[in-house]
C-alpha cells in the first residue's frame, strides 16, 4: 500500500493498519501426522457412494487417514458414524488430541473434512472449512490435494487462502489471524510450480478483497493510483497515470465530469504486461476496471443505507489491478493492458447535474440524466481511449455497474455480456474452473432506442431493463473490437461467510480473469476486429 501523504486540503489521512496475511504453502510426501511443528492435521472424507466405498459403508476416508487411525488408536470411521458425518463438502468433524501423537507432541486437533463430489466447487469448499477451523493455529498439515493432483490443487489453495481472508481496522489486534502455514501432504516437489501457481492466483484475490475493503477516507483515485504504481513496480509492469490536468487536456470528458465534484480529483490508471516471448504480432487484450472509489450517487443521491458499501464500487478497478499484478505468475501468453478510470461521485457545489452533457474521449456525447449510473459514463472513455490507441484484440470490462444485475442474479453469480461467442464461452468457462461463475445476458437490439438523447448522443440513463441497457451504452465505445462486459454488481459482497467467500466486499472475478489469460491461447475462436 502507498505511503501516506497530504490531501490538497493540507490535511494527512489515516493510516491503514497492517493487515493478516495468507497463509504460507508447503509441499511434502510425508503422512500429515508426522510432520514436527503441525498442530492441526486434515484428512478428506468422501461420502458412503464414492467410487471407493463398499457395501455399507457411510463414509470413506482418504489419504493418510489408516495411519493416522493407528497411530491415535482411534476408530476414525467410527468417529464419523458417531458425528453422523455425510461427508458432503465442508463438512467438518473435530477430533481433539490434547496429549499430541507419538511422531509428533505438538499435534492437537484432527479434522476430518467432507469432500463431496471431489470436484472444484467441493474440494475449494473443504480447504475453505478447514482454513476457518484451524485459523489461530500454527500450520495444518492436510491431503485434500493428494486426492487428485492435477484437479485439486488449484481449488484447495484458492479455498484456504481465501476462506482465511481478514480485514480490520481496529485499535487492538485482529481477533483472528489466519493459519501460518498449511502443508500439503501426499504431493511432491514436482507439484511444487502448480501450488506457486495457485497461491499467485488466490493472492491476486485476496488483493482486490483488501483494495475493496479500504475504507474511502484513505481510498480516494490519488491513492488508488499510487497504490497501482506500487504494484507496477512489484510485478515488473509499465505503470502510466493521468492526473486531473492530463484528463482534461486529452478529452477524458466522462472521468472528469464525474470526478470534479470531489476534493480528491479523478484519475486515469494504465498498466502494461508483455509477456516474455512477446513479438511484433503478439496481439493485445485491454482490461478495463471501474474505479469509483465512492459513489454517493451525485445529485441523483442514493438513500443512505444504500450507500454503505460503496467504498466498494472500485471492485471491478481492485479486479484489474490484481490481475494485472499476476499474469507473469501465469505465464499469459499475450500483451495486456489494464485500464482503471478512478473517480469519486460526490456531491458538492461543482457536482455534474441531471442534464448536463460530457463529451467522451473521441468526441462521443453523453446526456447525464442521471448522476447515480456514472460507472458507464467513465468506463465510457477508458474504452474509447483503448479502442483508438492500442489496437485490441478483445476487450473486456469489469464493474460493480447495476442493481438490476443482482434483482436478476442475487449474490453468486455474475453476468455477461458480449458480442463475440468464443470470447463468451472462454469467460464462462473459465468462471466455471475458477469459482466464479457468470450467466450471459443478451445485448438485446430491442431496447437500443431507449438510448436516444434529444441533445446528445446518448442518454446515460434512459429506462428499461437496467443491466441491458448500460450494456447496450457502452457497446458504443467498442469500437467494432471482440468485447465481453462483466457486471458484477450481483457479486460485488458476499452477505454472509460461506465456504471461500467472507462477508463483505469479494474481489469476485480475479480469478476468472487469470484462469482465461492464463491459457494457451486466450483468444481462440474469436473473431479478428471489424
Amino acid at each position: 500500500m502507498p505511503s501516506t501523504t497530504s490531501s490538497a486540503d493540507g490535511s494527512v489521512p489515516p493510516t491503514l493498519p497492517t493487515q493478516v496475511s495468507p497463509p504460507e504453502f508447503a509441499v511434502t510426501a510425508g503422512l500429515p501426522h508426522s510432520l514436527v511443528g503441525v498442530d492441526v492435521v486434515a484428512i478428506p472424507v468422501l461420502p458412503g457412494d464414492g467410487p471407493d466405498a463398499t457395501d455399507g459403508d457411510a463414509v470413506v476416508l482418504g489419504p493418510g487417514a489408516a495411519e493416522l487411525g493407528e497411530v491415535l488408536d482411534v476408530d476414525l470411521v467410527g468417529v464419523l458414524e458417531a458425528e453422523r458425518a455425510t461427508g458432503k463438502a465442508g463438512e467438518v468433524t473435530r477430533l481433539p488430541v490434547p496429549l499430541g501423537a507419538p511422531d509428533n507432541a505438538e499435534l492437537r486437533l484432527v479434522l476430518l473434512v467432507g469432500v463431496g463430489a471431489g470436484d472444484r466447487t467441493s474440494l475449494r469448499r473443504a480447504a475453505a472449512a478447514v482454513a476457518r477451523a484451524a485459523r489461530d493455529r500454527q500450520a495444518v498439515a492436510t491431503t485434500l490435494a493428494a486426492l487428485d493432483p492435477e484437479v485439486a490443487i488449484e481449488p484447495v489453495v484458492t479455498g484456504a487462502v481465501l476462506g482465511s481472508f481478514g480485514f480490520a481496522w481496529r485499535s487492538r489486534p485482529a481477533e483472528h489471524r489466519p493459519v501460518t502455514r498449511v502443508v500439503l501432504a501426499g504431493l511432491t516437489d514436482a507439484d511444487r510450480p502448480a501450488v506457486d501457481r495457485a497461491v499467485e492466483v488466490a493472492g491476486a484475490s485476496w488483493r482486490a478483497r483488501t483494495l475493496a475493503w479500504v475504507p474511502s477516507n484513505l481510498k480516494n483515485p490519488p491513492w488508488l493510483a499510487e497504490t497501482a504504481l506500487d504494484l507496477a513496480r512489484e510485478a515488473g509492469l509499465e505503470a502510466t497515470v493521468w492526473d486531473e490536468q492530463r484528463l482534461a487536456a486529452d478529452g477524458f470528458g466522462g472521468i472528469i465530469g464525474i470526478g470534479q465534484a470531489s476534493a480528491t480529483p479523478p484519475r486515469l490508471i494504465r498498466l502494461d504486461y508483455t509477456p516474455r516471448k512477446a513479438g511484433r504480432r503478439t496481439p493485445t487484450v485491454v482490461l478495463v476496471g471501474k474505479g469509483i472509489t465512492f459513489d454517493t450517487g451525485g445529485l441523483s443521491i442514493k438513500p443512505g443505507e444504500a450507500m454503505t458499501t460503496m467504498k466498494r464500487d472500485m471492485t471491478g478497478g481492485a479486479v484489474v489491478l490484481s490481475t494485472m499484478a499476476a499474469l507473469a505468475a501465469v505465464d499469459c501468453p499475450v500483451k495486456v493492458v489494464g485500464l482503471v478510470p478512478a473517480a469519486e461521485n460526490a456531491v458538492s457545489g461543482n457536482s455534474l447535474r441531471p442534464g448536463d452533457v460530457v463529451t467522451h474521449y473521441g468526441g462521443r456525447t453523453t446526456e447525464v440524466t442521471n448522476t447515480d449510473a456514472e460507472g458507464r459514463v467513465v468506463l465510457a472513455d477508458a474504452m474509447a481511449y483503448a479502442v483508438a490507441q492500442l489496437e485490441p484484440a478483445a476487450l473486456v470490462d469489469v464493474a460493480t455497474l447495476t442493481g438490476g444485475i443482482k434483482v436478476a442474479l442475487g449474490q453468486q453469480v455474475g453476468g455477461l455480456f458480449a458480442d463475440d461467442d468464443a470470447l463468451a464461452a472462454s469467460l464462462l468457462a473459465s468462471g466455471e474452473r475458477a469459482g466464479e461463475p457468470l450467466w450471459r445476458f443478451p445485448l438485446a437490439s430491442a431496447y437500443e432506442d431507449k438510448l436516444a438523447s434529444k441533445v446528445a448522443d446518448a442518454d446515460n440513463a434512459p429506462g428499461g431493463p437496467p443491466a441491458i441497457v448500460a450494456a447496450l451504452f457502452l457497446q458504443h465505445f467498442t469500437g467494432g473490437v471482440p468485447w465481453a462486459h462483466l457486471d458484477i454488481a450481483s457479486t460485488g459482497d458476499a452477505p454472509e461467510d460461506s465456504f471461500e467467500w467472507t462477508k463483505g466486499p469479494t474481489g469476485f472475478g480475479v480469478r476468472l480473469l487469470l484462469d482465461w489469460l492464463g491459457q494457451r491461447d486466450p483468444l481462440a475462436g474469436v473473431r479478428t476486429r471489424a
